[in-house]
């Protein structure tokens, strides 16, 4: 890799604070297994299982994100600045519809989706208790990514870590007084969450309806664009949050000090698969504004720097994992099995984060040149690798073996259509109806 590129510069200017914002989102949850964990093991479990669904449910609707940033940029970079405003207003009016969907659905089915997943006992009762609490705060997440997504695709990617940096911090504060003043145990946590999610969701309300726009009230027609793309990037991450959501069933079945180190761990792999997204981020935007502007050349050189970056930065995040495994998982509990099975799948974390940042890298990419449908399909293959492998899975080494495969297919696959050069298509999307 070359120390240095004319590109270094733009991706260092989009990607920092991308990074702060994409560090700062699953903070909350990390804040959330830190200080629930020393409430006891039935609590971690608890929120091991309620966590991993309810972040599904926001994940894979992070469409309105990507398919945001996507059309906007390219928007953008073809100089239609009241197609980006329109987008905008487009984005927030369909966020709100699905997260009340959304709200509704998981309030409905909260207690046999948790009795399903093998949410039993004690463990089982404090996960119902927190799914029913956060759940409350999914309309205005939503609403978050929409924002993001919209501000991203304008190359303004201060205002969402200023509005993401804010809502954790208050949630942190109301976690702490909720949990050790109040004593509410883990419903606190789950009320902290859900007002941090609200408060954040208003400021992201006020900037997508800052533009300029000639209508924007809610139209079918003129959200097409962004469903175009959201569509096939909802199949993408719903076969991605599906292996996650099989691994938390599977790890259910084995016992409480399983899926309390899975939650550790997998938490830590979000909260640095995110901050390798920064990356990814990056090539959305500029990627998506280049290939808008008809500038295909420069678009992959971009392209090719950005991957490098992500797997220098990922072989820094292993090298800082591996001896840690003794060390890190007693900042969120000191229960002894948590700890043991936590150093068995130690290895499988650090091991992901080059791979994982070369495949996030290649994902945004792709994703910026509108590459959608390739990425849905891609999914869907890895997921046919993974769910078997984790089926069988007798223990926790081999469920996480089976994380390391999908990871491996992900990257082989987005690596093939990307040296095909197949992604570099020129131009904006059809501007959307007035």
């Amino acid at each position: 890799m070359r120390l240095r590129s004319p590109h270094d510069r733009e991706i260092v200017r989009l990607a920092l604070p991308a990074l702060g914002a994409l560090a700062a989102e699953p903070l909350y949850v990390l804040a959330d297994t830190a200080i629930v964990g020393h409430l006891g093991r039935p609590q971690i479990a608890a929120l091991g299982l309620a966590g991993t669904v309810l972040a599904g449910a926001f994940t894979i609707f992070n469409f309105l994100t990507y398919g945001t940033t996507a059309v906007v940029a390219r928007a953008s970079g073809a100089g239609r600045e009241d197609e980006a405003a329109r987008i905008a207003a487009q984005a927030l009016w369909a966020s709100l519809g699905i997260g009340l969907a959304l709200l509704v659905a998981c309030e409905i089915v909260a207690e046999p989706l948790l009795q399903g997943l093998g949410g039993h006992g004690q463990s089982g009762d404090f996960a119902l208790t927190y799914f029913r609490i956060a759940a409350v705060g999914l309309p205005a997440a939503l609403v978050a990514l929409a924002g993001q997504g919209y501000l991203r695709g304008v190359s303004n990617l201060r205002r969402p870590l200023e509005i993401v940096v804010a809502a954790n911090l208050l949630n942190l504060v109301l976690e702490i007084a909720f949990v050790y003043v109040f004593h509410w145990g883990i419903a606190g946590s789950a009320a902290g969450t859900a007002i941090a999610q609200a408060a954040m969701g208003a400021a992201f309300v006020v900037e997508l309806l800052r533009p300029h726009a000639l209508s924007r009230r809610p139209s079918l027609r003129a959200m097409k664009p962004l469903f175009r793309i959201g569509r096939q990037i909802f199949v993408r991450t719903a076969a991605l949050y599906a292996s996650f959501l099989v691994a938390a069933s599977v790890l259910a079945r084995m016992g409480d000090a399983q899926l309390g180190a899975h939650q550790i761990a997998y938490q830590l792999f979000i909260l640095l698969a995110l901050i390798l997204d920064a990356v990814a981020i990056a090539g959305q935007v500029i990627v998506g504004r280049m290939l808008g502007a008809g500038e295909a050349e420069g678009a992959y050189a971009a392209a090719v720097r950005m991957i490098g970056w992500s797997v220098v930065i990922g072989l820094v995040f292993a090298l800082v994992l591996a001896p840690l495994s003794e060390v890190l998982p007693r900042a969120f509990t000191d229960d002894p099995p948590v700890l043991h099975h936590a150093a068995l799948l130690w290895p499988f974390l650090a091991v992901m984060q080059p791979l994982g940042g070369a495949a996030f890298a290649l994902d945004g990419i792709l994703i910026g040149a509108g590459d959608t449908r390739f990425l849905a399909w891609a999914m869907v293959a890895a997921l046919a690798v993974f769910a078997p492998l984790a089926l069988l899975a007798h223990d926790l080494r081999a469920l996480w073996g089976a994380l390391l495969a999908l990871m491996v297919v992900r990257l082989v696959t987005a690596g093939a259509r990307f040296s095909g050069g197949r992604w570099l298509v020129l131009g904006a999307p059809v501007a959307s109806p007035r």
